[in-house]
C-alpha cells in the first residue's frame, strides 16, 4: 500500500506476544503470599545461582512474561495490564518480589505449583487465561530459574485491581470441573526416536513457548480443541493465529530450517512477514534466542508438515460472472490508488521491504480477519537486530469505509492467480474490535 507495507503474510506464531493475551505467563490469582526469605541469600558469592539467575533472566525473555506482566508506561513485572476476554477482564499481577504486592513471600515450590499445576501458593486454582496448559511442561530446574531471576528483580509496590469475570465463569466450581476435563499435568516427555535438537524444539514450543495458547480453536469454555497447532482466532484478540501444521496455511516443511529461524528472529524474509501480535512476539521475545533454541524450534515446527499432503485453496468460483468481475474492478480501482504504489501491479512486492500479495498463503486463507486488520489498522513488522529499520504500512480505516476496505481486500484475495471468498463490509466491521 502507499508508503507503506501490507502485512498480509504468513504469520508464525510461537509464544503468544507478545502482549497478548494467552501467551505470556499470567500468573492469574491474587497472587501474593510467602515466601521464605533465603532463595536469594548469598547470590553474590555463589555462581550457581548466579547462573540460575542470567539462565533464568533468558528463559523468561523466551516466554515474554515481560509482555504480559507490564502495562504500558508501567515497572516491568509489576503487573496491572488488562486482558479482555469473552470471559471477562483479567488483571495480570505483580510478580516482582515485592513482599506485600507482589511474589516477595513465594518460594520455589508455589512458584512450580503455579506454573506445573496452575495453582497459587495458598492451593487456589489459576485461571487458564495464565497458560499453565502448556507451563506444566516445564522441568523444575527451568521453573528455579525463572523464579531466582524475578527474585532477583527489584520489589515494585504496585497493588493492581481485581479481575472482572463474568457470571458463571467467575464459580471456583466451575474452574475445577474446567481442569479435570481438559488440564493434563505433566512435565514433557522426550521422543526417543527424534533428535536431540528437535526434542527441543518440541519441548520449547509445546511448553515456555505456549504456542498452543494463540495457534489452536478453543471451544466455549476457552479450552484447545486439540495439540496440533492447528490455528484459530486468538482468544479476547481481533486476530486469527494461522495453522502451523498445514502448509495452506503457515506451515513450513517446504521451508529451510534456517529460513523458518530467519523469521523467527528477524520478523522478515523473502516470502513472508510476521505481522500483529506475531510481529510483538518476535521483537519483545523470539529474537534474543540462542541461535541453537532458535534452529531447535524450527527443526521441530519444519516437521509439522513436512508430510502434509493437503489440497490447495479450495476455488470459491471456478468462472467469473459479470457481476462478480465489476464487483472485482471496482476493488482493483481501491487497490491502484491506494496500494500499487509498494506492492506492484504484479502484486509482487519488493522482497524484503513490501511482502509480495500474489501467492501469498496469508491472504487467501479461508479467515480473510489478518488482512482485513492490516489495511485498517496498518502497521509495522518487528523492530529487530536483523531488521533495525523496517518499512511500515499506513492506517486506512480513516481514508476507506468499510464497504471500500471489503472491495479491495475482495480484489487483493482473487487477483493474480489469488483465490478466495469475496469479504463484505459487515466482515471488515467486525473486525475493528479487538487488542492489538
Amino acid at each position: 500500500m502507499r508508503h507503506g507495507v501490507m502485512i498480509f503474510s504468513v504469520i508464525i506464531s510461537y509464544w503468544r506476544n507478545i502482549t497478548l493475551p494467552w501467551i505470556c505467563g499470567i500468573l492469574l490469582a491474587s497472587v501474593l503470599l510467602a515466601m521464605p526469605g533465603k532463595v536469594m541469600a548469598g547470590a553474590a558469592e555463589d555462581p550457581g545461582v548466579v547462573d540460575a539467575v542470567d539462565y533464568g533472566a533468558y528463559l523468561a525473555r523466551v516466554g515474554n512474561c515481560m509482555g504480559c506482566h507490564t502495562t504500558k508506561g508501567g515497572q516491568p513485572f509489576a503487573g496491572g495490564r488488562r486482558l479482555s476476554t469473552s470471559f471477562g477482564v483479567f488483571i495480570t499481577p505483580n510478580i516482582t518480589p515485592d513482599k506485600e504486592t507482589g511474589i516477595g513471600l513465594w518460594n520455589q515450590q508455589d512458584f512450580w505449583q503455579a506454573l506445573h499445576q496452575g495453582k497459587s501458593r495458598d492451593g487456589r486454582l489459576l485461571y487458564p487465561a495464565f497458560p499453565y496448559t502448556e507451563y506444566t511442561k516445564v522441568t523444575r530446574q527451568d521453573a528455579d530459574a525463572i523464579f531466582a531471576y524475578l527474585q532477583s528483580l527489584p520489589p515494585v509496590s504496585q497493588a493492581n485491581p481485581a479481575h472482572d469475570i463474568f457470571f458463571p465463569y467467575n464459580s471456583r466450581a466451575l474452574l475445577a470441573v474446567w481442569r479435570t476435563l481438559y488440564f493434563k499435568e505433566g512435565v514433557y516427555e522426550p521422543d526417543q526416536s527424534k533428535s536431540t535438537a528437535w526434542n527441543r524444539g518440541a519441548y520449547l514450543v509445546q511448553g515456555l513457548g505456549h504456542c498452543n495458547a494463540c495457534h489452536t480453536t478453543r471451544n466455549m469454555l476457552g479450552a484447545s480443541q486439540d495439540n496440533a497447532l492447528a490455528g484459530g482466532q486468538i482468544m479476547g484478540m481481533n486476530w486469527y493465529a494461522p495453522s502451523l501444521s498445514s502448509h495452506l496455511e503457515a506451515g513450513s516443511g517446504d521451508w529451510e530450517i534456517e529460513e523458518i529461524a530467519a523469521l523467527l528472529t528477524t520478523g522478515i524474509t523473502e516470502r513472508a512477514v510476521a505481522s500483529g501480535p506475531m510481529a510483538t512476539v518476535v521483537r519483545q521475545s523470539l529474537q534474543y534466542l540462542s541461535q541453537e533454541d532458535v534452529l531447535a524450534m524450527s527443526t521441530y515446527l519444519k516437521s509439522l508438515t513436512e508430510n502434509d499432503t493437503g489440497n490447495a485453496p479450495g476455488v470459491h468460483f471456478s468462472v467469473i460472472s459479470g457481476s462478480l468481475r465489476r464487483h472485482l474492478e471496482l476493488g482493483g480501482k481501491i487497490y491502484r490508488e491506494y496500494c500499487q504504489e509498494c506492492h506492484g501491479a504484479d502484486g509482487k512486492g519488493a522482497p524484503g521491504i513490501y511482502p509480495a500479495l500474489a501467492g501469498n498463503r496469508g491472504v487467501v486463507m479461508d479467515s480473510p480477519l489478518n488482512v482485513i486488520r492490516s489495511v485498517l489498522n496498518g502497521g509495522y513488522p518487528a523492530t529487530t537486530a536483523g531488521n533495525p529499520r523496517p518499512y511500515g504500512m499506513p492506517p486506512f480505516q480513516q481514508i476507506l469505509r468499510n464497504e471500500e476496505v471489503a472491495l479491495v481486500v475482495s480484489y487483493i484475495r482473487n487477483a493474480w492467480g489469488n483465490r478466495a471468498s469475496l469479504v463484505r463490509a459487515l466482515d471488515v466491521d467486525q473486525g475493528k474490535g479487538g487488542d492489538d
